[in-house]
């Protein structure tokens, strides 16, 4: 019985320090950080004739539809026209995406007539890049006005290689059930990059919005299902830094619906195991070459910590740890392992039958926040053991089927 207590309550704190844990902690270590070095001014932005060139790079496959719409919100950014150079690749589509783009001479246009995915797409765009910023956005994504000058204030400091701005999901209707999900968890998200920020580096980019030191850019393998987020981890693990910018946004609908959101959270999941696997020389808590250690063994230290934290539990252990606290309780009580054990299957009990009601809710049509974060909530954990079975079928295919959006 002492075993399996030890186990359960392993699982426990696994799950806590995940999903709120983590965020406490760094929450503290951020107050800990500004007592001790203070609070960063920001960074003023030079004259308006130095600013640097900068190339907004949007891949983009089959997306004829929305041409206009990325195309008039791209003319409204509040950025030197001479020097915002705009480039469209445009991978394998086969739809009418070109020939609407052609209308818009001012912009450069990449075909490739295979497609090979996202990450080819972006290994040959970023290669024929000539500007020291390279700005990507996803075709189906709406930038703020002020999004390329606040990329380019981050970019004032010489340590930060990659800029991650936030995304946020707008729903239609009161009846978008998808999009109040993933607008709930990317609030949440946010809050956590910026902290991630704070007290050192973001952990990843988000594609509807990132930029880059394009010099620093190396060619990915076209397998990769999480492009931006491998991109932007490999700068941190050479000793850069990514900035958070809350003021550089890009808005964009969430999933048609949960079936859709689903294709997006499986693919998410297997591109986030691929990427761990990767980049896991990262978890350690120490440099394993010279060239990785320049920045001292306390940096690395922290980027594992907060990797690891942020990033791998989700991913890998903490869906694991929260399927096994089910069997593990009910062991417990059929055992008459205590009162406390009694309570937390009550607890259990409670807060799965709290996620079924959301589900059947959702059903129906309907959508009520104390039951829908619940069932979201373990329709994100799910989808990770979905997201296993994907990876191992997508090996060698970075590829990936679009989810629609509302």
């Amino acid at each position: 019985m002492t075993a399996l207590k030890i186990v359960f309550w392993i699982c426990v704190f696994i799950v806590f320090y995940t999903y709120i844990g983590y965020g406490l902690l760094l929450a503290l270590l951020v107050q800990v950080k500004r007592l001790v070095c203070g609070k960063q001014a920001p960074v003023q932005l030079p004259a308006e004739e130095v600013l640097p060139h900068v190339t907004l790079l949007i891949c983009a496959y089959n997306e004829q539809d929305i041409v206009d719409m990325k195309m008039q919100n791209t003319q409204q950014l509040d950025y030197p026209k001479d020097k915002l150079h705009v480039v469209w690749v445009t991978d394998g589509s086969t739809d009418e995406t070109n020939e609407r783009l052609k209308r818009h001479p001012d912009i450069e246009i990449i075909f490739a007539p295979e497609r090979r995915g996202k990450t080819a797409a972006l290994n040959h765009g970023i290669g024929l890049v000539k500007t020291d910023i390279t700005v990507m956005t996803d075709a189906n994504t709406l930038l703020n006005p002020d999004a390329i000058k606040e990329i380019v204030r981050c970019f004032m400091n010489p340590r930060v290689a990659c800029v991650a701005g936030e995304k946020r999901v707008i729903a239609r209707n009161d009846a978008h059930t998808a999009a109040k999900g993933e607008g709930l968890y990317w609030r949440y998200e946010s809050t956590l990059k910026q902290m991630d920020s704070e007290l050192y580096s973001t952990m990843g980019a988000a594609g509807e919005l990132n930029a880059i030191r394009t010099s620093l850019y190396k060619p990915m393998p076209e397998s990769a299902l999480l492009d931006d987020f491998v991109m932007s981890m490999r700068m941190v693990d050479h000793g850069y830094r990514i900035a958070y910018c809350k003021d550089a946004y890009a808005m964009e609908y969430g999933s048609a619906n949960m079936e859709e959101e689903s294709k997006r959270k499986r693919r998410i999941a297997a591109g986030g195991l691929q990427s761990i696997w990767w980049l896991k020389d990262m978890m350690l808590p120490f440099p394993m070459s010279k060239t990785k250690g320049k920045n001292g063994w306390w940096t690395h230290f922290v980027v594992a910590f907060q990797f690891v934290s942020h990033r791998v539990l989700r991913w890998t252990i903490t869906p694991f740890a929260l399927l096994m606290l089910i069997p593990l309780n009910i062991a417990l009580v059929l055992m008459n392992a205590g009162t406390m054990y009694n309570i937390f299957a009550i607890l259990q009990i409670l807060f799965y039958l709290t996620a079924l009601c959301g589900w059947m809710m959702y059903r129906n049509g309907h959508t009520n926040k104390i039951v829908y974060i619940p069932y979201y909530f373990l329709f994100m954990n799910m989808n990770v053991f979905s997201g296993i079975h994907y990876l191992m079928r997508h090996k060698t295919n970075g590829a990936w089927e679009k989810a629609m959006r509302g």
